[in-house]
């Protein structure tokens, strides 16, 4: 049958792909299903053409205070324009990747919004009208989307979500990001560094809460000395968008409501699975409390033959982790279909998490609070970008880096940075996690010198009181 295949995988994000070419790898015939761009959000909207437009504010950045490192640059400016036209050129490149590994791999792609009708099948609907594929299992891969507040339902003029922050039709003057996780405190970032107006409003006690409260407390006190208006444990209460601006009522941490005037508002709140009409419900696929969708350590929903993985299943909500699942889910079913397969499971504390604002953070395993909740005695050791060498002749001073350990047993526990290049440094410690390494290990590495990941060294020495440039 010309539309039977082993597997189809139903989105072609970061998890999608990556499933698709695994499986093809293991020898299994392999689909597609994408509705809009191969590559996902991630690709086209999300993870990359993002960081173009961060490296782009980078070396604006970097331009203004060209002094500092004896050069001159004389009348300089940012061209929103030109910047979003290059991160969308890079995203086009990452589409173009992706096209041709589809066809390097040998994997079928059918355009157009994919629809379980059984567990085994899939409806097509595109621009040539309907076509029915069969599969002995599907991956689920939709994805989500960014969650709207009732009061503030993103237009694309006034109140945006990321995907018009990305492509803006002006530049804004007055910003309010609502949400400081990471997509909200790398859009304030980066449109701080361009010179807008920033200000961010987190209903928690601290901005950036997933990560440790050091950190915490440091990137709103770096963001501050930038420019930013931090307001934290307060709430956005109403937004009232018109032709000239948006008018938010903002309640802070006191109490107090007050009227504020900005230009332009990012919503910033979370996600919502992409799981609407796809035919789930009918053939009776279990969702979680948040609505993502239920499933094992092998990504195997509750129907047999279905498997879900990324951002539509429950957190981390990240690209690498959805690639991973990606590859776990594709060997599962390789290997139930008698291929040389050895499928591995996942252990959610050992996915790093990166932030790219400026300064960067980039963190894996547990903070040092949610250590000593799980009952660890902890030791922690700590490192400041100033008293490394690299950082002092890179002019990046601005930072630390934090190791949570058990006292007991020397397991490294988390990693926790803040500073420049953190998010290339911090998988030298996912590798160190997923070894299982103590203490020891990490003393008795030989790091390079001069470089970062000295102070990486550095912290851990500190946690059992051997630091030796401090």
């Amino acid at each position: 049958m010309a539309n039977g295949y082993d597997l189809i995988v139903l989105g072609s994000g970061p998890g999608g792909y990556v499933a698709a070419i695994r499986a093809a790898q293991l020898g299994l015939k392999t689909a597609i299903v994408e509705r809009e761009n191969l590559g996902g959000i991630c690709l086209n909207w999300g993870c990359i053409p993002t960081k173009a437009l961060l490296r782009s504010a980078e070396v604006f950045h970097n331009m203004k205070h060209a002094a500092d490192y004896g050069l001159a640059a004389e009348k300089i400016s940012a061209d929103l324009d030109a910047i979003v036209k290059r991160s969308r050129g890079v995203a086009k490149q990452l589409n173009q990747g992706v096209t041709g590994l589809m066809k390097k791999n040998k994997i079928d792609v059918h355009m157009g919004d994919g629809r379980l009708t059984a567990k085994d099948k899939i409806v097509v609907t595109g621009e040539s009208g309907e076509t029915e594929l069969t599969a002995k299992n599907i991956i689920i891969a939709t994805g989500a989307r960014a969650r709207d507040l009732p009061f503030a339902k993103a237009d694309g003029k006034r109140i945006w979500t990321y995907r018009h922050a990305m492509t803006p039709s002006e530049t804004p003057t007055k910003l309010l990001v609502i949400g400081s996780g990471a997509i909200g405190i790398e859009f304030a970032s980066f449109y701080n560094d361009i010179g807008v107006d920033v200000t961010v409003v987190e209903m928690l006690d601290r901005i950036v809460p997933v990560e440790d409260e050091e950190i915490s407390k440091f990137l709103e006190k770096s963001l501050k000395k930038q420019g930013m208006t931090i307001m934290t444990g307060a709430g956005v209460k109403s937004i009232d968008a018109s032709a000239k601006g948006v008018k938010a009522e903002i309640e802070d941490s006191k109490g107090k409501k007050q009227s504020h005037d900005f230009s332009h508002v990012i919503v910033a709140v979370g996600i919502m699975p992409n799981l609407e009409d796809i035919g789930l419900e009918k053939l009776g696929v279990t969702p979680d409390e948040r609505s993502h969708i239920k499933t094992d350590d092998h990504c195997r929903t509750n129907v047999d033959g279905i498997y879900a993985i990324g951002d539509c299943t429950a957190g981390p909500w990240l690209a690498h982790k959805a690639s991973h699942e990606g590859v776990i889910a594709a060997e599962t079913i390789a290997a139930s279909l008698g291929k040389d397969a050895h499928p591995h499971t996942m252990d959610v504390n050992n996915i790093p998490g990166c932030t790219y604002c400026h300064p960067q953070i980039a963190s894996v395993g547990l903070t040092e609070a949610r250590a000593k909740e799980a009952g660890h005695d902890v030791k922690t050791g700590k490192f400041p970008f100033i008293g490394n060498g690299k950082a002092i002749a890179l002019g990046e001073t601005e930072g630390f880096i934090k190791t949570v350990f058990d006292a007991k047993t020397g397991e490294l526990l988390g990693a926790h940075m803040i500073g420049a290049e953190v998010t290339e440094l911090i998988q030298g410690y996912t590798i160190g996690k997923t070894l299982e390494t103590t203490e020891a290990e990490l003393m008795n590495t030989v790091f390079p010198h001069p470089t970062l990941s000295e102070m990486m060294h550095e912290s851990v020495l500190d946690a059992y009181g051997r630091v030796l440039h401090m």
